[in-house]
């Protein structure tokens, strides 16, 4: 993973009116992410934030930008060594970071329970899209800053400010592909069925994915 420092950035407000939460909990979630992750993640991370966010102004939903952001600074925590288990996916791994920090800060289970349930399936395609705004805006996020899904629906002035404020690296595709597959190459089980599978086939020429209908065919059952 990159090791570079993090520089702060100035505060951002979108034309939309999109910023960070003013808030005790959101500060402290920067400072807690900013002092746990590399500039990669910190960046994407906030990146994340700022184009869910967006998102969800866009479309006129109603959702809680604390929350939202606590999702988005948390959702790749799992890739860090102080937060990755030796079993768990890192979504899980995210969401289990995520879930001890608002409990710290006595926020209500059912809002601690959404947040987790955003970072835990942000990987997980076709699902979050039908769930609570902040489930389903967490996905869009994280699919705008790495995968450019819905890149057009955002005005070259917000992509360009947000990018200024936390920047991508020269190489990020390929970076945050290396940052993934560094935080999961420890449990190349816990790829089975979800879209991290692709990192470890891209980078380790050994790792054969499980297969489905393999394990069907494997199980103890006679027929």
């Amino acid at each position: 993973m990159l090791t570079t420092s993090i520089v702060q950035a100035p505060p951002l407000t979108l034309a939309s009116g999109v910023s960070i939460p003013d808030s005790k909990m959101a500060r402290e979630a920067t400072e807690l992410v900013r002092d746990t992750e590399n500039s990669l993640l910190f960046n994407h991370s906030s990146r994340v934030y700022y184009f869910a966010a967006a998102t969800g102004k866009r479309k006129n939903l109603t959702f809680d930008p604390e929350l939202l952001y606590v999702s988005a600074m948390f959702h790749d925590m799992g890739l860090t060594p102080k937060h990755s288990s030796d079993c768990d996916r890192f979504e899980v791994d995210g969401a289990n970071a995520a879930r001890e920090f608002l409990r710290q800060h006595m926020i209500r289970q059912q809002d601690i329970d959404t947040v987790w349930t955003s970072i835990a399936l942000h990987t997980t395609p076709g699902i979050p899209q039908y769930m609570h705004p902040v489930v389903a805006l967490l996905t869009n996020g994280v699919e705008m800053d790495v995968l450019g899904i819905a890149y057009s629906e955002f005005s070259d002035t917000d992509r360009e400010a947000i990018v200024a404020a936390y920047p991508r690296t020269v190489h990020f595709k390929e970076d945050i592909i290396q940052a993934f597959y560094d935080g999961i190459k420890h449990k190349p089980e816990t790829t089975f069925g979800n879209v991290k599978a692709d990192v470890l086939a891209d980078k380790d020429p050994n790792f054969h994915r499980m297969n489905f209908c393999g394990v069907i065919r494997g199980s103890q059952w006679k027929s």
